[in-house]
This record gives structure tokens, C-alpha cells and sequence, in this order.
């Protein structure tokens, strides 16, 4: 995708996970000159930031940045809080990993990011089908964000949009991965967990892994996860 000649720049979210592995691929192979940004906020998870890295240089992006923050300082997050445990079995309702605000900040981030590099696309692997609820990952927030962006940045008000791109939002786990896996993504460099091991190695029980398995199963492809 160009713009007078030039390579359209974009910000994308890269957790490590094979979500935004996928969604950095979709990005590039549009034509984007992708910046990937990854949050170390105090995720107990922290290997995923290794898998980020590896992910980002493995499909193409031209720079990224870790941002450090601490929400640990909140917790009230299976994620962010050791007294909280991780889930090894399917609960009611919205589940203990869900992070308050966790989106909504880091798109705030994001933004800004995007803004000084002079950005007109983001990018986030938030799913509202194959997914655990959580309220800052269906199409009413993420449309929501966008109208907020387009009111609170200067490049907006001086008439350049931002959109905010959520390629996966309605795609199954199956979808999603058949797609990626179309673009080239190798899921083994990724990492979905919320409970690994020191040695990166997934838990097979958690929410996050029990989706991630049933995708790979529904898309009829071999999980290349290492399970503890």
C-alpha cells in the first residue's frame, strides 16, 4: 500500500501470540511498512515479549519497540497479580485474565506512536468469535476507539484519518490460523500461554492454550506449541 510513491506506514500490537503474529503478516502483505509495538506491562507471561521479538524480524517489520509499563501496580489480573491463579478449567462469565483497561491503554500508546511517526494505520489481533470474553476485544470497542482517535489527535484534526484495523475480529481460531499459515506465519516461533514454563514452554490448560489447540485441530494442521 503506497501514498504518493512511498510505503504507507503502520502501527501494529505484537503480543508474541498467534493472533498478532497473523495480523503483522496481513499487515505486510498489504503493502505496509509495519513498526511493531509490543507492552512489557508486568504480565507474569513475560516470555511472550521474547516470542514478540522473534515474530517481529521473522515477518518483515521495519522496527520494534518494547514499551515498558507496570499495571502490576492495579493487578486485579490472574496476569498481573500472583495471588490471582491462572485457570486450568473453563469458568462463568468473564474470566481472571481478563486485565482492566489492558486495550484501551495500550491503543492509547499505540496512538501516540502512531501519531509522531506519522501513521494513518494500527493494527490489533482483537477476536470477538474464538475468544474469552473479554469486553475490550469486540467490534463496539474497537469501533469506539477509532472514533475517539480521529477526535483526539492533531493529525486528525488537521484531516489525517487513523484507522484502526481488526482484520481478525469475526474468523474463527481455525480461520485465522489457515490464513496465517497461507502468509508464510510460523506458529512455532509464537506463544499463546498465560502459564508457561521457564522454558517457554506452554501449559495445555489454560484459556488462551485450550483455543489456541482447538484451532489448530478445527483448521486440520499440526500444533507446533512445546507443552510442558
Amino acid at each position: 500500500m503506497t501514498m504518493g510513491g512511498q510505503a504507507r506506514k503502520a502501527v501494529v500490537l505484537v503480543s508474541g501470540g498467534l493472533d498478532s503474529a497473523t495480523v503483522l503478516a496481513m499487515a505486510r502483505a498489504q503493502g505496509f511498512d509495519c513498526h511493531a509495538l509490543s507492552f512489557d506491562y508486568g504480565q507474569r507471561h513475560r516470555c511472550e515479549l521474547v516470542a514478540a521479538e522473534r515474530v517481529a524480524r521473522s515477518l518483515g517489520a521495519v522496527e520494534h519497540r518494547t514499551f515498558t509499563l507496570d499495571l502490576r501496580q492495579f493487578g486485579g489480573s490472574a496476569l498481573t497479580d500472583d495471588a490471582i491463579a491462572v485457570p486450568s478449567a473453563p469458568g462463568e462469565g468473564i474470566p481472571v485474565t481478563y486485565v482492566p483497561a489492558r486495550n484501551t491503554v495500550f491503543l492509547s500508546l499505540t496512538l501516540a506512536w502512531a501519531e509522531v511517526l506519522g501513521a494513518g494505520d494500527i493494527f490489533i489481533g482483537v477476536n470477538a468469535v474464538d475468544y474469552s470474553g473479554y469486553p475490550d476485544c469486540r467490534p463496539e470497542f474497537i469501533a469506539a476507539f477509532e472514533h475517539m482517535a480521529n477526535l483526539a489527535t492533531r493529525a486528525a484534526v488537521e484531516g489525517r484519518h487513523l484507522t484502526l484495523h481488526a482484520p481478525l475480529i469475526q474468523l474463527s481460531k481455525a480461520e485465522i490460523i489457515r490464513a496465517g499459515t497461507a502468509l508464510g506465519v510460523d506458529y512455532g516461533q509464537t506463544l499463546s500461554c498465560y502459564a508457561p514454563d521457564d522454558a517457554g514452554r506452554a501449559c495445555g490448560v489454560c484459556d488462551s492454550c485450550r483455543l489456541r489447540a482447538a484451532g489448530f485441530a478445527a483448521a486440520g494442521l499440526p500444533d507446533p506449541t512445546p507443552y510442558q
